[in-house]
């Protein structure tokens, strides 16, 4: 069932994109239940659809040192999707957590290309937001949610000079690569997979518009055994990249990156820096800078 839904899901975003969604409605549950401090926000798009969305505070007495704007997955609700970023208020970064158009308590219906309006809402709010202003914003997209931002910045790149940095986790390169990737998985169209696969379209995917963020510090994680993404598809988008870059592999399922700390820390540490973070190597040194310029005469023979 897993691999024939995928199959629809590529095979009919020609036709009608809103297949690309599988929102889930209503809310099993708030970050109340996590102890999170929130509360609930309306957006209103530029086609006056409601939209609504947790913003998560950072902890009291805790340093604030930014504001993310949380872009899920395609699967679900925000419920669904606060295992990304539950942990990031204790750290000193509030967080805004989306809910698209149709998924949870939002109205309206997914589909392309008027979830964009769905982002521009998100952009917008925070540009009003008292507690917003002055503060460094991150935004932090995690498999669909992340072709979205990429996609949505290359089109606005006024809001690429707002960012501190673009945290992408699972991200898809290529619609028609995964397409092409789940085809292969089963028996059943794996003669078929190349055909098939070319009658998805790909001109939303991420690796389109990639190249054109070149002012973004962009940090991507991609895991080693992702069954959803392939990783090779997921180092095609970092290789796309413009730097400042930083490829960081992973282990585990497809977005389960920030259920291990080793990966939070991963990203406190980079967001210290974007611009000189060079990845997990560098945990155990203390600072995230070049190494500074030493006389070779001074050097320990």
């Amino acid at each position: 069932m897993r691999i024939l839904g995928i199959l629809c899901l590529l095979l009919t975003l020609n036709g009608c994109s809103s297949l690309l969604f599988y929102p889930e409605p209503g809310l099993p549950f708030t970050p109340q239940k996590a102890h999170l401090d929130y509360r609930d926000v309306t957006l209103t798009t530029a086609d006056g659809v409601k939209l609504h969305a947790w913003w998560l505070p950072a902890k009291p007495g805790v340093p604030l040192k930014g504001t993310v704007l949380h872009l899920h997955g395609n699967g679900g609700n925000l419920a669904w999707h606060l295992g990304g970023s539950w942990w990031l208020p204790e750290q000193g970064y509030q967080v805004l957590l989306l809910d698209y158009r149709g998924y949870g308590l939002s109205e309206g219906k997914p589909s392309l290309p008027a979830i964009y309006q769905d982002v521009d809402a998100a952009f917008s709010w925070l540009d009003k937001a008292p507690e917003t202003q002055g503060q460094p914003l991150i935004v932090l997209g995690q498999s669909l949610g992340g072709a979205l931002a990429v996609h949505y910045l290359a089109a606005h790149p006024q809001r690429q000079a707002q960012l501190k940095a673009l945290v992408l986790d699972g991200v898809p390169a290529s619609y028609r690569d995964v397409g092409q990737f789940a085809l292969s998985t089963s028996w059943l169209t794996w003669l078929l997979q190349v055909p098939l696969s070319w009658l998805v379209p790909d001109a939303d995917s991420a690796i389109n518009a990639m190249p054109q963020l070149s002012g973004v510090p962009k940090l991507l994680f991609h895991s080693l055994d992702d069954p959803i993404v392939p990783v090779a598809n997921g180092i095609r988008l970092y290789q796309a990249a413009p730097p400042p870059r930083v490829l960081q592999l992973t282990r585990g399922g497809h977005v389960q990156t920030f259920a291990d700390k080793t990966w939070q820390t991963v990203m406190l540490r980079y967001l210290d820096d974007p611009q000189h973070f060079n990845g997990l190597r560098r945990l155990g040194e203390i600072p995230n800078y070049p190494t500074p310029n030493v006389d070779p005469s001074e050097s320990p023979q």
